[in-house]
């Protein structure tokens, strides 16, 4: 009988050896959902976002300030978020200490008055430790107000630079058609990159204002336009911007992504017009070119409509993409009685038909009615994110995965503990962590930076299952399985075999 039973376990350790390889395939992702971007805007503008009025004047303050952050993303964390497109240029002003403009008083109370803290490295931080993207979004051609220039003095841009500038009623603005604009936005863009490890540059208001803006750039056209039509003149002066933030990203950390929110309707489609509201003709947006080009890593194109406005429009979209991301904007502020009141049940349909249509995920406009949970939505996506995912990978500017790490885990009480060699013959690199699962290998941990994780699951059944430790470069190129990591999770299995007793009822014997 011993015998029998003996035969039983060492087969049973034989079939999960010759599983191992069917449990974690070297090809990655695993599910349709495990690539996509789950972004969300997070404002700065007058604290909307954060922090409010929660001003930091000393140290003692900054802790609250910080806290309130900490909490935020950890509920955006929570809620399957994985991708935060962080306000740090704001209007003119930054959330971090800049040499080209000054602090934004959203922090600190007062315009051009620091915090005790850096911002921008703190947001980073806390959506690293949480295994989210931070993408520093950038407001490019909108500046200060009138009166707020008014307050900075001469930290104010109008006045640094008043030949990159034009009055526009009440505000002033960057004009696109001044060469030197460009130059300085990706000045800006060199100032984040060689400072921060930011994940992605996100361009925001990267267009000409719309004609209820009072603009006037007929000196400019005048000396720069060369017998351009002034339509053309004005999407060539956008793209110069967008061209030379590309440019500047690849020579410095070539793995950020370079983003923008388009208006959410390319331009008029055969079948459905924009009705005079739209990224190519309106405002000087040639967005699409930028995908063919390769000047953008992913749109996220402002898309707060629904119906023949939202659905004709995505398709156009995934149709031009030329193999980059579309991650259309959902305008989720909308389902506020203050707003529009819609359903919750129109934002649902359009992420049901994004996902199901092979867009690249959503973004969120803005995380405060997402954390307000208006209409239950933050309830939704925290089911409609029920599987991790991590984002797409930039493979279009490096497809070589890095190696595999070795990796060793072991179980303490109710938790596993990790623990793997760094991977050295990649650019900055980050690991996850799989466990295997009847649909496939599961993301449990993303975008761990050291080389230790504990993990407790949430079931204690799952102490026992398969798992495995992959590297992913800056790119997002996952490491592949080799045999012998094979067998390194072979032996994170149960330590114990169950087999049928002589009593008909599971037995379970300690395996040695």
């Amino acid at each position: 009988m011993h015998k029998a039973l003996l035969l039983f376990s060492m087969f049973c350790l034989a079939w999960f050896q010759t599983q191992a390889s069917s449990l974690f395939p070297d090809k990655w992702p695993l599910h349709s959902t495990d690539r996509e971007y789950r972004a969300v805007w997070f404002c700065t503008l007058g604290g909307m976002d954060w922090p409010g009025n929660l001003y930091a004047q000393t140290e003692y303050k900054a802790e609250i300030q910080r806290a309130a952050l900490r909490a935020a993303f950890d509920r955006l964390k929570a809620a399957g978020i994985n991708t935060i497109l962080f306000q740090a240029r704001i209007r003119s002003t930054t959330a971090y200490p800049s040499q080209y403009e000054p602090w934004d008083g959203a922090f600190s109370g007062t315009p051009g008055v620091a915090p005790p803290y850096d911002v921008l490295q703190f947001a980073i931080e806390e959506a690293h430790l949480r295994g989210m993207e931070l993408h520093a979004y950038l407001v490019v051609y909108p500046i200060c107000s009138v009166a707020q220039a008014r307050q900075l003095g001469r930290q104010a841009l109008p006045v640094r630079r008043p030949d990159l500038c034009v009055k526009c009623g009440d505000r002033w603005m960057m004009d696109p058609g001044v060469p030197e604009t460009a130059e300085y936005i990706a000045g800006l863009c060199r100032e984040i990159l060689e400072r921060y490890e930011v994940d992605g540059i996100h361009l925001d208001y990267i267009r000409y204002p719309e004609k209820e803006i009072p603009f006037n750039d007929a000196r400019t056209y005048a000396r720069y336009g060369k017998g351009t039509s002034k339509e053309q003149w004005r999407r060539d002066n956008v793209t110069r911007t967008v061209r030379l933030v590309h440019e500047t990203i690849r020579s410095i950390r070539p793995w950020v992504r370079l983003t923008c929110s388009p208006l959410g309707k390319y331009a008029d489609l055969p079948r459905q017009t924009s009705r005079g509201w739209n990224a190519r003709n309106t405002v000087s947006q040639d967005a699409q070119l930028w995908l063919r080009e390769g000047w953008m890593d992913a749109l996220f194109p402002m898309m707060y409509f629904d119906n023949e406005h939202f659905y004709p429009f995505a398709m156009n979209w995934l149709q031009e993409s030329h193999g980059r991301p579309v991650v259309p904007g959902l305008g989720i502020y909308f389902l506020s009685p203050s707003q529009k009141d819609w359903d919750v049940v129109r934002i649902l349909r359009q992420m049901n038909f994004l996902r199901s249509h092979g867009l690249s995920g959503h973004a969120f406009f803005r995380s405060r009615f997402l954390l307000e949970n208006h209409k239950g939505i933050l309830d939704i996506t925290r089911d409609f994110y029920a599987r991790p995912a991590l984002t797409p990978a930039m493979t279009w500017a490096d497809s070589v995965p890095p190696s595999a790490p070795d990796f060793n885990v072991s179980i303490e009480g109710r938790t596993l503990r990790f623990r793997w060699a760094a991977v050295a013959d990649a650019t900055p690199v980050s690991y996850n962590i799989y466990r295997s699962s009847p649909e496939g290998a599961e993301l449990v941990a993303a975008r761990l930076r050291g080389t230790t994780h504990d993990y407790t699951p949430a079931l204690p059944r799952h102490l026992h299952d398969n798992y495995v430790v992959v590297a992913m470069d800056a790119y997002g190129n996952e490491s592949k399985i080799s045999s012998s990591h094979e067998k390194k999770a072979v032996s994170s299995l149960s330590r114990w075999v169950e087999y049928p007793s002589a009593f008909g009822q599971p037995t379970r014997r300690k395996r040695r």
